[in-house]
């Protein structure tokens, strides 16, 4: 194996899997004089799919697919660019929120009284500007890198080309090959790095690079060639002897911040996309790892990929990695061109680059430096305008390298698919653009995909769903002891009250944790459906089936501790349909916190709602005040309430028998003050009210039946089973707002 510029590179002999004929087609081809387009995953795939499909199946173990070219040389002759991006007049502003008016001595005077305090905005419209009339172009092969200060507009000019600002806020045109692009398409076509790395903690690299692949590509595609495709873009990105390492986090030892960086490139660039926007892809890292991002962007550029990315301030080695540059001061820009005309570009405007300093930090304290001038950086945008027209053509113009226009849009996607490009279940066959498919694979198997990761997390970190058994364990222990053996007697009766609507309303309490779950998951899932990784409907309904088992399970446990230790009626089918109503609670419960987590974007204040809101569905649930005597204003609340529907259902379970008594003679005095009064007395004083009612009220007669507490505790406007079905139906519902959360709350663009 030898290498080149640090990269790694392979010859047939370095894959002991292939064939003698499949070795010899890639000594061949190894042979072949170099092109500036490096192979494509999909041209590497076909060298040895033969071998794959005669063998049967690739293991992870031996499936080396390496890269097949090194660095083009400078003399080597290069090909077309079938793919030009073209911006014209890109401009983005935003409405700046009034500050409050103070009086004139409190005011806080600017620095200079030439400089106005908020640079940018329009004091009439109150609009600061973002991007000002922002042209140029981005070719197949290239890097174009976007430059400047802190708030010059890098990462705003990234999401215009990205489509991530809203069309009917964004001003100018953006075409690929001189054709508009739909927002449709581009998802299709690109992929979008976000600064932050968004990953999972508990899954190795290769498995993460796996389970995007099983998202990204067809399911036409075999589980062999999918691996095959994770293992030549786990040599592409350099990351072999990672690949079986977790990606960890704060409490799990894993991969390096550049590996983790690669890793976060690698799975949006699995399907080969056209198109790859990075925002500040280098933030956070050395020299060195930053140098190894930014040299694995340039072979996936030369695989046949425009490549966007903003950067605060490249190295010397970063800068000769780059193709194109553009600086940026303000949402203006001050320089757009390649970087080995810096030093013509500012002799030229009377500030020359000295010999031995950077030139990109030069640039950056030359704007900074006059960013705090009263004229600001507009004499350096007015050169660069004037600049541009007498070296090149308008910004945005779209022609090849050897000047001749480029292709249609349709041809130089179907040569991308024929390429093996754009891998998301299209065909070079397609007939327009719209048969290309919105997502790479059927409903069904994005659940499928998105169950097995989320099983897997969980095996890795049983952590959280132990100590959620645990707490419903510890409580369902204290409600049995606690409550242990109730009688029949009044105060029985009143003692059952209590523990069930305890016991209803703990189901709640103990499905918090699902909103900081799904806030730690919420920016993966963004990223993963802002480019048509999967359906939302899909991550719901998988997310909706896989809380089933762990309730089931949470139910049981609940179940079995108190039902026999508290002595509730009905023996087993009592103990069936209370095990139903837990289960019910539970997932009404969860479906109620899983949408609350969906709009809801901070941990704390997540749990102040729902501790707030579960308090008050406890005290319209019929327990501390029961229905009639609620006021008619809020009697709206006690039938919104979660906790009324399990709670009447497993009352009206534990007094079904009718025929049941609760007080019989003196036992009618227990719940007042003359439980005291000896029993003597009692029985006179019932026969002084049978002598009043004309009835005879004996020591055994009955009082009060299982019919009399439902209708004095007011839960009888619904059956036990309408209550059951009810409480589901809650449970549903939330699920079906929290999809619609998603939808609104995930669309991922500026306003």
């Amino acid at each position: 194996m030898s290498s080149s510029g640090g990269d790694n590179v392979s010859t047939a002999s370095d894959l002991p899997f292939l064939g003698p004929r499949q070795a010899m087609e890639l000594r061949e081809y190894s042979r072949r004089p170099r092109h500036h387009v490096s192979p494509t995953l999909g041209e590497l795939l076909r060298r040895v799919e033969h071998s794959t499909s005669d063998q049967g199946s690739t293991s992870s173990d031996h499936a080396h697919v390496f890269e097949l070219d090194q660095d083009p040389s400078p003399n080597t002759t290069t090909t077309p660019f079938p793919f030009v991006l073209s911006f014209r007049d890109l401009s983005y502003s935003v409405k700046v929120r009034r500050e409050m008016l103070l009086p004139g001595f409190l005011r806080r005077r600017p620095s200079s009284p030439d400089v106005p305090a908020d640079v940018g905005v329009d004091s009439q419209t109150n609009m600061k500007i973002l991007l000002n009339k922002i042209s140029g172009e981005a070719r197949e092969g290239e890097i174009l890198a976007v430059l400047g200060a802190s708030g010059s507009g890098k990462s705003t000019l990234i999401d215009a080309l990205a489509d991530r600002i809203a069309r009917e806020s964004l001003k100018g045109t953006i075409t690929l090959n001189g054709e508009v692009l739909e927002s449709r398409l581009l998802k299709i076509m690109s992929a979008y790095v976000m600064q932050d790395d968004l990953l999972f903690p508990m899954l190795t690299v290769e498995e993460t690079l796996m389970f995007s692949a099983e998202f990204r590509l067809p399911r036409s595609l075999s589980k062999s060639r999918k691996m095959a495709r994770v293992q030549a873009l786990i040599e592409q990105l350099g990351l072999r002897s990672a690949a079986k390492t977790l990606i960890g986090d704060e409490g799990h030892r894993g991969v390096s911040g550049g590996e983790r960086r690669r890793v976060s490139i690698g799975i949006d660039i699995i399907h080969d996309p056209v198109l790859l926007f990075l925002d500040e892809p280098t933030s956070g890292l050395d020299s060195t790892s930053a140098y190894m991002v930014v040299k694995v962007l340039q072979r996936i550029a030369r695989s046949g990929s425009i490549v966007i990315m903003s950067i605060h301030q490249p190295s010397y080695r970063i800068l000769n990695v780059l193709d194109r540059l553009i600086f940026l001061s303000r949402g203006q820009t001050v320089f757009s061109g390649a970087p080995a005309s810096l030093p013509r570009f500012f002799a030229e405007f009377g500030h020359p680059i000295p010999p031995n300093e950077d030139r990109t930090e030069f640039v950056l304290d030359l704007v900074r430096e006059r960013e705090g001038t009263p004229g600001g950086t507009k004499t350096l945008v007015d050169f660069n305008k004037s600049w541009q027209l007498r070296e090149n053509r308008n910004p945005g113009d779209t022609y090849l390298g050897n000047g001749t226009a480029t292709p249609s849009l349709i041809d130089a996607i179907s040569s991308s698919i024929s390429k093996g490009k754009l891998v998301s279940g299209a065909t070079s066959n397609d007939a327009s653009l719209a048969s290309v498919p919105r997502f790479a694979n059927p409903f069904w198997s994005e659940m499928i995909v998105i169950a097995k990761r989320s099983i897997l997390n969980s095996i890795r970190a049983p952590e959280l769903f132990g100590v959620r058994l645990g707490a419903v364990i510890v409580t369902g222990f204290f409600l049995a002891t606690i409550f242990r053996k109730l009688d029949s007697s009044p105060r029985g009766i009143q003692e059952r009250l209590g523990f069930f609507a305890f016991a209803m309303s703990t189901t709640f309490y103990t499905c918090a944790e699902a909103i900081p779950v799904f806030l730690q998951q919420r920016y993966i899932f963004m990223r993963e459906t802002a480019y048509n990784a999967y359906r939302r409907s899909s991550y719901v309904l998988s997310h909706s089936i896989l809380s089933i088992p762990s309730i089931l399970i949470l139910s049981i446990a609940f179940a079995a501790i108190t039902f026999w230790a508290v002595g509730l009626a009905g023996g087993i089918s009592g103990f069936l349909l209370f095990f139903l109503f837990t289960v019910a609670a539970f997932w009404a419960a969860s479906s109620f916190v899983t949408f609350l987590s969906g709009v809801i974007y901070n941990v704390m204040v997540g749990y102040t709602v729902v501790v707030a809101i579960l308090a008050y569905f406890l005290l319209f649930s019929g327990f501390f005040i029961s229905r009639d005597r609620i006021p008619p204003y809020w009697i709206w609340f006690h039938y919104a309430s979660l906790v009324k529907y399990p709670y009447q259902g497993v009352l009206q379970n534990e007094f079904s028998d009718p025929t049941k008594c609760f007080v019989r003679g003196v036992q009618v005095f227990d719940a007042s003050p003359l439980r005291d009064v000896p029993d003597s007395m009692k029985l006179k004083l019932l026969k002084s009210m049978s002598d009043t009612l004309h009835v005879n009220i004996t020591r055994s007669t009955c009082l009060t039946t299982a019919s009399d507490i439902l209708h004095q505790t007011g839960v009888t406007d619904l059956g036990k089973w309408p209550s059951f079905w009810v409480t589901i139906a809650w449970g549903f519902f939330f699920r079906i707002l929290f999809y619609f959360a998603l939808l609104i709350g995930s669309k991922n663009k500026r306003r």
